[in-house]
Formats: C-alpha cells, structure tokens, sequence
C-alpha cells in the first residue's frame, strides 16, 4: 500500500483473495472475516486479504448478499468525482472504438464490465434509459448522470432525458424502492411528454418504449446476431419465434426473405411488431400470430408448414441456479421442435439469455435435443452479445448470451 489509507477495512478470506486477484469484483458477505465498526451503506470500504495486504476499495452494501462491489485496486485512488467521471470517459471511448459510428442505439455502460458495478446505461439517440442497482450508485446517481450528460455534450450529443427503468427486484435486495420514470435536475431540459422515440439499428426502424418496454426499451445486445441471421435468411421461408418487437424476422426481411413469419405469445408485442413492418415498408413479406411458441411448433410441424429457417430467442428460462433444470426442459422442448420441424439443409437460429444457463449447459441440451429429433447440426457461427455489452473475463455474470446458427443436417 502505497499511502495511508481513509476508509475503512474489510478483511476477507483467502478463497475472495484468489478471487479477486484473478479479476471477481465481488466480496460477498459470507467471506469477510473481519469487518470495520460503523461502516455506512453506500460507503466506500478498502478490501483486505487475511495477512492485511490490500485487495482493493469498493461500494458498501449492508442488505446485500453482495456486501462489497470493487471499483478500484489502485491503493492511491481517492474516488471523487473526477475518479468517476474518468470512468465515463472510458466506456464512451470503448463503444466509438468497437462499434463505430453507430452508438445512437447503444449500451454505454454495462455495470462492472466498465468498472461502474450497479449500474445500466442504454442511449436510444438523445433519451438516455437508466438502471441502478447498487445502494452506492444510488447514492451517487445524481453526479453519475450529470457526468454523463456532460460528457454526451462533449461529443456532440445533447440529452432531451433520462428515463429511470428501476422497476427491477434486484434493487429491494439493496434495501432500494423499485419504480420508473423521467429523472429531472437542472442541467436537463424539461422531459419529453412522451416515453416513445425512435431508433435504427441495421438499417431498420423501431420505436421504442424506454418507459414500458422491456428492459430498459430494447434489447440492444443481439444486434449483430441479427445480422447474422439475417445473412442466412435470404430467399427463404422464415419462422421467428418469441418475436417481442419484431427485431430478428424485420432484420430476415430487410436482408430478403422470401416470407417472415413472426410469433409472439403478446398481443401487445404482435402488434408492435406489426406496426414495426409496417413503418419499414416490409408489411408485404411478413405475417404476425400471437400464439403460445410450445404449443405452436407441434402444430406447424403436423400442418408441414415448409419453414426452411427457424429462429429462437426465447426470454431466460431461468434468473436463478434454483430453475437451471426446469429451464433446460423448456430449451429442449422449442429446440426439438424446431428441429423436428426444418427439412434437411434448413437453418436454426437459438439463443439464451441467462448466465446461469451456462455455454456448456446449452449445448449439452442442443445436442440432446438433436438426438432426440434424429438429426445433425452443423455449426455455421457461435456469437455472444454485441460488444458494447462487454464480457469481463473471470467474470461469469457479464458472459451471459450464447447464440448460435446451424444447419440441420
């Protein structure tokens, strides 16, 4: 340590050591041997190994399994604002570096991938859709998103608001209320009257609900496995399952399917994705059913449908090692069928979303469930999430979405 330290000082196990020298920036509670008298929430608190050797500094949370989020193991940070601001810098950078151009749908910081644990930040152009999900960023999110629309304003953009989208659970087990809408400070103009804006994304349309719509309005990070998909969609008879807002069967349509057909158990998101055809122009290719995709895909395989490419992007199964079994029930279930579906030399798109169900998981299940059907896969492309949803290695929970294309074989 190379001066002396302010704040104080847990000392943890050699097993939380090993793991955050190896890049984990999480002590939980059941792995400090020693914690400091009258540490408060929120509070920023150096980390120790049991010999007393300094680990890092990191936010405080009392109610959370979770007790400490590192920030830092520069033992001469001192984190004010400027430590925060530096930190804003570099996920705004990473993105313009890695995605080019076009970051006007964007994720800009994706919590402890970019050194900021707890906390979300998608940009749908100039409407900023927020999450906070640590007690110490909660504390901090009001000079959080002044730096940010400072920074925006820097390069260029200037914010209309900034939609909170902290109606997730997650935050309760931080002892935080749950609860969504515009955040309003000085040094934002007046929020817009409605929640909707619009972005494009692969050179398609959407409007997108940053106050209603999942997550925090869209899902971002698939956009390249869109492409991908729609790569192999050309010319032919496509089936989208679990549709939501319609994004992989407009992006099969825009890359020249012959026909898309695309499934939501939603009227709501049916409808969206309707209209979603519709503003692009591609409502002549596409057909919509709402309909329950388990019950579906039997269907269409009696009824010989000829889908010669299905696409599956399910929501996660699982959010919990506890439903990791149950989940994979329901993997199998839509990825036979599917496969049972697909005439030889037919394409599958399939994908999960949840960290829990590992990369070994899905396919170990992908491989049982083409034995069960009685075919082959042959592996056309293995993708993860777009790169402004980056994966910090030694950090399981930030891997979390495997997609991949094969030919049925």
């Amino acid at each position: 340590m190379k001066q002396q330290r302010s704040f104080p000082a847990f000392k943890v196990s050699k097993r939380c050591e090993n793991r955050l020298k190896g890049g984990h920036p999480w002590v939980y509670d059941n792995e400090i041997e020693v914690s400091p008298d009258g540490v408060e929430n929120g509070s920023i608190a150096d980390v120790l190994s049991p010999k007393g050797s300094y680990l890092g500094s990191g936010l405080v949370s009392l109610n959370s399994k979770i007790r400490v989020r590192i920030l830092s193991d520069n033992a001469n940070e001192t984190f004010g604002e400027s430590f925060f601001r530096r930190r804003i810098r570099y996920a705004l950078d990473h993105r313009k570096t890695v995605m080019g151009d076009d970051i006007s749908a964007c994720r800009l910081v994706h919590g402890e991938s970019d050194g900021l644990p707890g906390l979300t930040v998608d940009r749908y152009n100039d409407i900023l859709s927020v999450q906070v999900l640590s007690y110490g960023m909660e504390q901090r999110k009001d000079m959080l998103y002044r730096l940010l629309t400072e920074e925006l304003a820097a390069d260029g953009v200037d914010l209309r608001g900034i939609m909170e989208r902290n109606d997730v659970a997650i935050r309760e087990l931080e002892g935080l209320g749950t609860g969504k809408g515009w955040y309003r400070a000085d040094f934002l103009p007046t929020p817009p009257e409605s929640p909707v804006t619009e972005i494009c994304e692969n050179g398609i349309i959407y409007k997108v609900d940053v106050e209603n719509g999942q997550k925090t309005g869209f899902f971002l990070d698939q956009k390249y496995n869109r492409l991908a998909a729609a790569k192999l969609a050309k010319g032919k008879k496509v089936l989208d399952c679990f549709t939501h807002t319609g994004s992989f069967a407009l992006n099969a349509a825009f890359g020249g399917a012959a026909h898309v057909t695309a499934v939501d158990v939603s009227q709501f998101a049916v409808d969206t994705a309707r209209a979603n055809a519709e503003r692009n122009g591609l409502s002549d290719k596409m057909d919509f059913i709402c309909a329950d995709v388990f019950d579906l895909l039997p269907k269409l395989t009696e009824e010989k449908a000829g889908y010669d490419f299905v696409i599956l992007d399910p929501p996660a199964f699982t959010k919990s090692r506890k439903t990791v079994n149950s989940a994979e029930r329901g993997y199998k279930e839509i990825n036979y069928r599917a496969m049972k579906m697909l005439p030889r030399g037919g394409y599958l798109a399939t994908c999960s979303c949840s960290h829990f169900m590992t990369n070994e998981f899905f396919v170990k299940m992908l491989m049982s469930a083409a034995q069960d059907a009685g075919v082959r896969l042959k592996l056309v492309e293995a993708r993860q999430q777009a790169p402004d949803h980056p994966i910090l290695m030694n950090v399981p929970e930030t891997d979390y979405l495997k997609f991949y294309l094969f030919q049925v074989v």
